[in-house]
């Protein structure tokens, strides 16, 4: 009889819904027996949870895939599997197929139920397995193996109606569809009861929550509900999409004490005529105004970004828009990106596709005057008292804890590791342009 335990190995892409992805199959894996190992050269299964935003991560996968195929001749019973974004497009899928062969499983975002049955496939035939059909309901919401034990991620909506022209989320992952208060707040409820302290709301623009269900509950309305949870002591909430960022959701925010102070609101770009070419729906001006609300009605929040440099067509002059808005706003973190060229959008396909050079010294330029700003928001915190959501100890110091905020600023300090998964109060010392150093108060 063979007691062999079987190990599996999740390598996750992308964003927060991706990570929550990989903590349902985590959870089917380990009811079918399997552990969890990182080591990649003694896994039964490993399987990986794939990214579309990014031509890097794209190129990344198929890289990882090819290093396999030596380990897969070596143990043909190795299972290897395929999902997430990528495998929702057919052309990802194809060159899958064609080129990765020792592949055994592809699955789409909407078929993590289905991995049992895949398996059993794939196992009683030898062959690859393909599911890319529809078939996880929202609010039949699939168990997990939380990455945290009190740190949780809620998906409450999936799908995105926008069609920016340089996304290819809207294909990945289908049109916008949200999941009942009932059901969102029934898993809140749960975690509370696990001692769970922070929920992070998920999806690709919660703004535009609720609009799909039977009775429409807009988003504001959904905060407050959240809010009156007992246990849960922090909320956030991402991703904003600004032309959805109603008066009602700065108020929602302002009123409600669990609401962290913190809002991630990306802009992409300062030109209008980039904005517009984006598909984004709203101008420099519209979006400097929301961060002045915000701002007049929540004084102390943190802000933080998405910008994209060298989208086609960008001059030198609407590069310099950019950084007008980041010097006005600024911002306490940011993700910036050079363009990336993603094949069935429309930006794929536009004329004046930027110079890569071009693209990277702007890049630089950006990052350089973010890093200055960020040093200058990270000095006024010296000698400030700010309470910190324990996180676990330092990366790279083991006498040291970690933690955030809740304007979601990194902190580092000495203290016993007992406190993890407590808040506590840290008295500000040091600072770099990201994070906080302290003591415990």
């Amino acid at each position: 009889m063979n007691n062999k335990i079987k190990k599996y190995t999740i390598v996750t892409y992308g964003c927060q819904m991706n990570e929550h992805d990989s903590e349902k199959i985590a959870y089917i894996l380990e009811n079918l027996g399997y552990v969890s190992t990182n080591e990649i050269n003694d896994t039964d299964f490993i399987i990986y949870n794939t990214c579309l935003v990014r031509e890097n991560a794209e190129l990344k996968v198929y890289g990882q895939l090819g290093s396999l195929k030596p380990l897969k001749k070596e143990n043909p019973d190795m299972i290897i599997a395929v999902c997430g974004c990528m495998m929702q497009t057919g052309e990802a899928r194809e060159v899958i197929q064609k080129k990765y062969r020792h592949v055994d499983i592809i699955f789409g975002t909407k078929n993590i139920s289905s991995l049992p049955t895949l398996i059993n496939r794939h196992l009683s035939t030898g062959n690859t397995v393909i599911d890319i059909e529809e078939r996880d309901l929202i609010d039949n919401q699939i168990d997990m193996k939380r990455l945290h034990p009190f740190i949780g991620y809620i998906n409450i909506m999936t799908g995105c109606n926008n069609f920016c022209t340089y996304c290819i989320v809207p294909y990945a992952r289908g049109r916008e569809d949200s999941r009942t208060p009932e059901s969102i707040l029934a898993e809140i409820k749960d975690l509370a009861n696990k001692g769970y302290k922070e929920i992070t709301l998920l999806g690709q623009n919660v703004n535009s929550y609720g609009k799909t269900l039977e009775k429409p509950v807009p988003f504001p309305d959904l905060l407050r509900m959240i809010n009156a949870v007992d246990g849960i002591e922090r909320i956030r909430f991402l991703t904003s999409h600004p032309k959805d960022l109603s008066d009602d959701l700065i108020n929602a925010m302002a009123e409600c004490d669990k609401v962290c102070n913190n809002l991630h609101l990306p802009f992409q770009a300062g030109s209008n005529s980039i904005l517009k070419s984006m598909n984004r729906k709203y101008t420099q001006e519209d979006y400097l105004l929301l961060v002045e609300k915000l701002k007049e009605k929540i004084p102390n929040i943190t802000l933080s970004t998405d910008i994209i440099v060298g989208f086609p067509g960008e001059t030198e002059e609407d590069f310099e828009e950019t950084l007008k808005v980041v010097k006005k706003v600024k911002y306490d973190q940011g993700f910036t990106f050079l363009y990336s060229k993603r094949e069935g959008t429309k930006a794929a396909v536009m004329e004046n596709q930027v110079d890569k050079n071009v693209a990277q010294v702007r890049f630089e330029k950006l990052l350089e005057t973010m890093y200055e700003i960020f040093y200058e928001n990270n000095s006024k915190y010296i000698g400030k008292v700010e309470k910190v959501l324990v996180e676990g100890p330092s990366k790279n110091n083991e006498e040291y804890l970690t933690g955030r905020t809740e304007g979601f600023k990194l902190v580092h300090f000495k203290g016993n590791k007992n406190l993890i998964g407590t808040i506590v109060n840290v008295k500000i010392t040091n600072h770099n342009s990201f994070s906080l150093n302290g003591e415990m108060v």
